[in-house]
């Protein structure tokens, strides 16, 4: 071990910060509803030969029933200062008004009617590849289940095909 050293993750990937501590919005259209929710949950790797997103959605939330019917969806990063907006699109429903209009944010589409903030720094516009629901039994750990799903309402999993990645220019 005296060839190695200890290094905090955060130092290895900043995406890990990005996505639990900055968080990201997760927004996606059926045709007729476009909604976005906060997420501070998510992968990126690479599966089936492709670079990959995976973000999770309960099935309570009102973007749920629209990402179900999307095949497509986007994953935005924001400055710090929008934190107040993301956590106004995280803790209000889109059923119960409209969250775009309350937080400033403006939604626009890219050619495939793909959702995104323009106000973003960074967007990952995704085709969605794989969907499953997390299983009670497939827990390794039981501390997860009495800690996050007391109420046994697993999130749906999306594996999700990084098809295009943009950049605000400013930013770049």
């Amino acid at each position: 071990m005296s060839e190695f050293r200890s290094v905090p993750i955060v130092q290895f990937s900043p995406l890990f910060d990005r996505i639990g501590r900055e968080w990201m919005l997760i927004s996606a259209s059926d045709g007729k509803r476009t909604n976005s929710m906060t997420a501070s949950w998510g992968c990126f790797g690479v599966l089936w030969g492709k670079q990959v997103a995976v973000c999770f959605i309960r099935p309570q939330r009102y973007t749920f029933d629209i990402t179900e019917r999307a095949d497509r969806l986007s994953l935005a990063f924001f400055d710090k200062d929008y934190h107040s907006a993301l956590a106004h699109m995280g803790s209000h429903s889109g059923r119960d008004g409209d969250k775009y209009l309350a937080t400033g944010l403006h939604m626009i589409e890219d050619e495939n009617g793909t959702p995104f903030p323009a106000e973003a720094r960074m967007v990952l516009l995704c085709r969605q590849m794989y969907a499953g629901r997390l299983q009670k039994e497939s827990f390794l750990d039981p501390s997860v289940i009495s800690t996050y799903y007391p109420a046994d309402d697993y999130h749906q999993m999306y594996v999700c095909e990084i098809e295009n990645v943009l950049i605000r220019e400013n930013n770049a």
